[in-house]
């Protein structure tokens, strides 16, 4: 069973009192930065007063994607574009990218970060990673790969789709570790089948997508792995602000680089520690494209409690959904990772599913297509059915209708993220 690592084990260990100095040095520097390169953000925050405690950054106002999209493409930058080593941009799937840089000491820190994921999820220097996440203007694919060739690991970059060659290069090059999407993860272990459990890998680094502890459950036991949940945006730096290590405890944010609040969703004040609310972000040490206070819309929970490994850095919790794209049915709120964790607690379910959402006059309806998993069942599709829907009331206090599948009729990923919800009323 692989165990946790470290890549800067200094720096993951730190005390709280001395990392939360440093923490507090470089938003003063990040924050002077803005002032000084980024006229409008400097326009911004003129009137809030220069931070002397880490608890002045609440003063600060919220950074949102759609600020990102008003100053598209470079507005945000805070170094020439002769200083700039890459750029990464998101699909543009719902209008104008969002652009981001990085120079030569961000490409570091960001290859830092996600060696020490890597190194905590018990992935060691000279084995083999097998990499299906997408490369180009997405940041997963080079992300990890500059990340792993950092901590001394083998990368196949063999990039997202054309699962049949993914398949054939698991079996011939026999990698200990994958990184993917968890539902191409899901896909992977469904089409390998009982050699699935058999095969080399040890290690699955799994992100770009919620995903919860039953999905996990049904990876691991599908690929024979241990499955880690990594984290990051590229509004951010890219994956490797946070990870789980080997032990699965949280997701430790690489908080030297990355200053994390929780906030109330609706009225944006900072919670306590524990308690669910929408993730902020302050860049520290980014030099292109510095943040702060960026709304990623994900709804998690944080402690600084010191992890078993020894890292004293903070971890969050899984993202249990998304203050931004929750689906409103009849005013009550919908997330797909609850349907998720409700649906997969029932016997004879598969991990695939979607949600369809309709409008009827002006009733929207939700639908659930659900598929039977491969194990024997004497109840009938109608029974299964039932179950689903009670369980689903339950959960969601929401009634749903429910149709149950064969195998194989639920879009699966190729190996980019997996869009779980198909919501007719915008067409």
């Amino acid at each position: 069973m692989p165990t946790t690592g470290f890549h800067q084990h200094e720096i993951e260990t730190m005390p709280r009192p001395q990392l939360e100095a440093l923490q507090l040095e470089r938003l003063q520097s990040t924050i002077a930065s803005l002032r000084a390169n980024v006229p409008v953000m400097a326009e911004r925050i003129a009137d809030v007063a220069d931070p002397t405690t880490l608890d002045d950054l609440a003063k600060f106002p919220f950074l949102r994607k759609t600020d990102l999209r008003e100053n598209y493409p470079f507005g945000l930058f805070a170094v020439p574009r002769d200083e700039l080593a890459r750029v990464h941009a998101s699909s543009g799937t719902t209008g104008k990218p969002t652009v981001v840089g990085y120079t030569s000491d961000d490409l570091q820190v960001w290859a830092d970060c996600v060696a020490r994921c890597l190194r905590g999820a018990g992935i060691e220097p000279g084995q083999m990673l097998h990499n299906a996440y997408g490369y180009g203007l997405f940041t997963g694919g080079l992300g990890l790969h500059d990340g792993a060739t950092e901590a001394g690991i083998n990368v196949i970059p063999v990039s997202g789709g054309n699962t049949e060659r993914q398949l054939m290069l698991l079996e011939d090059f026999a990698p200990e570790s994958i990184c993917c999407t968890p539902s191409y993860a899901l896909t992977l272990a469904e089409l390998l089948g009982d050699a699935g459990p058999d095969c080399s890998l040890q290690v699955g680094v799994l992100g770009a997508e919620p995903w919860s502890n039953a999905t996990r459950e049904a990876i691991e036991a599908g690929l024979g792995i241990i499955a880690v949940n990594i984290y990051g945006l590229s509004e951010v730096i890219g994956p490797g602000v946070s990870c789980e290590t080997a032990d699965r405890d949280g997701l430790v944010i690489m908080e030297d680089h990355f200053l994390p609040e929780i906030v109330d969703p609706d009225t944006g004040e900072r919670l306590p520690d524990g308690e669910v609310g929408v993730l902020v972000l302050t860049s520290l040490t980014k030099q292109a494209f510095p943040v702060l206070r960026y709304w990623t819309g994900d709804l998690c929970s944080i402690t600084r409690e010191p992890a078993v490994c020894g890292r004293t850095h903070a971890r969050m919790s899984f993202v249990v959904g998304r203050a931004d794209d929750m689906l409103v049915i009849r005013g009550v709120n919908v997330y797909p990772s609850q349907v998720e964790h409700t649906l997969l607690a029932i016997d004879g379910v598969s991990p695939h599913f979607q949600l369809v959402v309709d409008r009827d006059g002006t009733l929207d309806t939700l639908h659930l297509r659900v598929e039977r998993d491969d194990s024997e069942s004497a109840r009938s599709d109608n029974d299964l059915a039932a179950e689903i829907k009670s369980e689903m009331r339950t959960s969601l206090l929401l009634g749903v209708t429910v149709s149950v599948e064969p195998p194989g009729s639920v879009p699966r990923s190729e190996g980019g993220k997996l869009s779980r919800t198909l919501d007719n009323r915008s067409i």
